[in-house]
């Protein structure tokens, strides 16, 4: 109660801490509206941040509520609270960045970073002299030149990552590019800051092999850290509340000290986060906690404060000072923009893209005003600040409007051009998306991403969704009286102890194949659930979709149909799916060793793929190619051709070895197309002339042959991989459609996963996906 009276029944009608909450507020209350206004016209909430501070700029230069809400003794306060939030908002872009493509990348990335900041930095020192003398400044001249230099060059991630996540293009390669040039040029600039500053100080080179020191230990620390608390209370989500504190104040100590040191430590927050292990509790927590906070709270904020700092009205007042604003914002752009298409053009990256790069990559933000306050210390009059800080925002606030322009005009550019495995070289990079809906179905699910990710070479990133049914709960008081539920999140409600049994087998999987998986979730009624799937993986632009089948078996080997609405679902995702797509059918659990069990064993599994004809029997083979490279995995491709009676030689052996004899068979006039003719030539001259896979044929007359068939080979292979139809009226396949138990996998497809079928591998189903104008054509 004292508390409290102090707080606000004191002579000050607002203290520092209030007018700081009252700004938040403010801000948020604005910025909340200005998006909500501006996503109708495709503007991203950093502008619309950004605009909020604006309007509320003016407001704070009015005498009373300046002394009211903007008191000068609150200046320490901000500063505290934006030292918080900067190694927070740094410490989760390290933790989230995708290094690995960066790596990949390196040359690409680095040459872009280099060419608009270099191009910048000249351009930032030829108009700092006139700067200088235009704007009256008592500064040092060498200071202040390179303060102009850095302004220019530099490039604000936070805003490239906002943007391409607000539009939608932060998995495509030219997002990905912009995300890590940014990075790239902005550790560069602060780096360059941070020499600069402490250049002249005594003992700088002492001080700054001691940050260096830090950033090493505390990286080190939280490598054994992390393994230690991943161990600790397994049948936790996430970890507990004072073991994330110990994390978060071990980053906040060290980055004190660097800052007491003299030295800035952004860079230091977003090593430690670049470098944290991504694997197990630890990581998912951080990234959970903080995610949520940063991104709703703290940016906003963040961009909004940046707007309401500008005095907009006292620069548009005088035309010299309109002018040098001008000069600055068109210099920027056009450093940017000239220094980045030159770099483009040198990559052969289209032109449209290198003028995306290059608008994305002249955004501002937090650094920049460390620069000009750097500045504004050594003597820079508040006239000369207040130019330099309109032209920051309102730089910002035109490339942003070009980069939301651009993006909804040149929709191709973000378009994912690997929506199928087929077209797809060998050492291009695979996307894998793997959807669970309960954990009995991970071991599958992860033991196909295990074999399609093949060579640990070829570069590959995975995400598994989570698809949890929402159900209307009824909520008891009872609930809160047990002992369980003492320390449930806001969003533990959903997925319940489903989740945690997801997360171990993750972790395991993880710390076995060394396969980083991204987890996503989707939580939504089952009419609509496949829209998420279908959404998540169009926004992450990966190649493939893998979804458990919606029978499980039990432990006499029959299949059992789960819940209906899965089975819904996946109908669904297989007709808008954005990409191809994998049902994976367990199976095994007698006699032969399930595929599942290629996790945990290290015997070599034999996989068969069967070959009728068709794009989605192609696919198949392209999977299969993929698969191949596993070193646990021996693959067989079985084509079944049509009968006839120059062929029963063929038909007693049902293997032919003989490389002309296969030419031959390829070339008949009974074989499926001409399509599959070349692509199975092709693959024959490849891969099985050279010992790399086997190569089986099997000649049939009808679909009850076929069947036949598949039975004498059903105890050979602990996987079977075939294509979901495409195929036509293949007299391969004729009365096989009376099973008719799942048409939604093909007629192959529904006999190997039926219930009566005496088979004991599991099977692979595969769509290929192609343009909605052609038309996917199924027998």
């Amino acid at each position: 109660m004292d508390a409290t009276h102090k707080m606000f029944c004191n002579k000050e009608l607002v203290n520092p801490l209030n007018s700081m909450g009252m700004q938040v507020s403010c801000i948020l209350v604005v910025s909340h509206f200005f998006n909500v206004v501006l996503r109708t016209v495709g503007q991203p909430g950093p502008i619309a941040q950004i605009l909020a501070g604006l309007v509320l700029g003016p407001m704070s230069h009015i005498p009373y509520i300046k002394e009211t809400f903007f008191p000068v003794n609150s200046m320490n306060y901000y500063e505290v609270v934006s030292f918080f939030c900067r190694i927070n908002f740094m410490f989760l872009f390290g933790l989230e960045m995708n290094i690995h493509y960066t790596l990949r990348n390196a040359r690409t990335v680095s040459l872009v970073a280099c060419g608009g900041t270099l191009m910048g930095a000249i351009f930032g020192l030829s108009v700092s002299f006139y700067l200088y003398e235009e704007l009256d400044i008592n500064a040092p001249m060498p200071s202040f030149c390179m303060v102009i230099m850095l302004v220019v060059a530099y490039t604000s991630s936070p805003m490239v990552i906002r943007l391409t996540g607000d539009l939608r293009f932060a998995a495509s390669d030219v997002g990905r590019i912009a995300v890590s040039a940014a990075l790239i040029t902005e550790m560069g600039c602060l780096l360059f800051f941070n020499v600069m500053v402490n250049w002249s100080r005594p003992y700088h080179n002492s001080t700054g092999m001691g940050c260096l020191i830090i950033t090493t230990l505390v990286i080190f620390t939280n490598r054994y850290l992390a393994i230690w608390l991943n161990a600790r209370h397994r049948n936790q989500k996430y970890l507990r509340a004072p073991e994330l504190l110990l994390i978060l104040f071990l980053l906040l100590a060290t980055s004190m000290v660097i800052e007491i040191w003299g030295y800035n430590s952004i860079i230091h927050c977003f090593f430690v986060g670049l470098l944290f292990p991504k694997e197990g509790k630890t990581a998912r927590t951080l990234i959970h906690k903080l995610g949520y906070s940063i991104y709703n709270f703290v940016l906003p904020v963040y961009f909004g404060y940046m707007g309401l700092q500008c005095d907009l009205v006292n620069v548009f007042k005088s035309l010299d000072k309109v002018t040098n604003t001008a000069i600055l914002i068109l210099l920027s752009i056009g450093s940017k923009l000239g220094g980045t298409l030159l770099v483009c053009r040198y990559l052969h990256i289209p032109t449209s893209e290198g003028i995306f790069l290059g608008f994305i990559l002249n955004t501002r933000g937090y650094a920049d005003l460390l620069f000009v306050a750097a500045a504004s210390k050594q003597n820079l009059d508040t006239e000369a600040y207040n130019v330099l800080l309109v032209a920051i925002v309102i730089n910002t606030i035109i490339s942003g409007i070009i980069v939301a322009f651009l993006a909804r005009g040149e929709e191709k550019m973000f378009t994912n051009i690997h929506t199928a495995i087929e077209p797809q070289e060998m050492d291009d990079e695979l996307r894998i998306l793997a959807c669970v809906y309960d954990p009995r179905q991970v071991s599958a699910i992860l033991a196909t991403v295990l074999a399609i990710h093949g060579s640990k070479v070829t570069p590959s990133t995975t995400y598994l969704m989570h698809l949890i049914e929402l159900v209307k709960k009824i909520k008891s008081n009872l609930l809160f009286h047990e002992k369980d539920n003492a320390d449930l999140s806001d969003d533990d409600d959903y997925g319940g102890n489903d989740v945690v049994e997801i997360n171990n087998s993750l972790d395991a999987f993880t710390a076995d194949t060394k396969i980083l998986v991204h987890q996503r979730r989707a939580v939504s009624s089952f009419p609509s659930l496949y829209e998420d799937v279908c959404n998540e993986a169009e926004d992450l632009q990966v190649s493939i979709i893998l979804l458990p089948f919606h029978k499980h078996q039990r432990i006499d080997g029959k299949l059992e149909s789960g819940k209906e609405g899965i089975r819904i679902t996946n109908q669904k995702v297989l007709r808008h799916a954005p990409c191809s797509i994998g049902v994976i059918i367990e199976r095994g659990l007698a006699k032969v060793p399930g595929f599942s069990q290629l996790i945990a064993s290290e015997n070599t599994q034999n996989v068969a793929t069967l070959f009728f004809g068709g794009p989605d029997d192609r696919e198949a083979i392209a999977w299969s190619l993929r698969i191949s490279k596993c070193s646990r995995v021996n693959l067989t491709i079985i084509r079944f051709l049509l009968n006839s009676s120059s062929n029963d030689e063929h038909i007693e052996s049902g293997i032919i070895s003989d490389e002309k004899e296969i030419l031959m068979s390829l070339s008949g006039e009974e074989t499926v197309n001409e399509i599959d003719n070349t692509f199975m030539v092709d693959f024959y001259n490849r891969y099985v002339a050279s010992g790399q896979i086997g190569y089986v044929e099997k000649f049939v007359q009808d679909g009850t042959e076929t069947v036949e068939s598949l039975k004498e080979i059903g105890d050979m292979y602990s996987l079977f991989i075939v294509g979901r139809g495409g195929r036509g009226n293949s007299s391969l396949t004729i009365g096989m459609s009376d099973w008719e138990e799942c048409p939604e996998l093909g007629t192959v497809g529904d006999v190997l996963a039926s219930s009566d079928f005496d088979i004991h591998g599991s099977v692979l189903v595969i769509q290929q996906h192609r343009d909605a104008k052609k038309g996917i054509i199924h027998d």
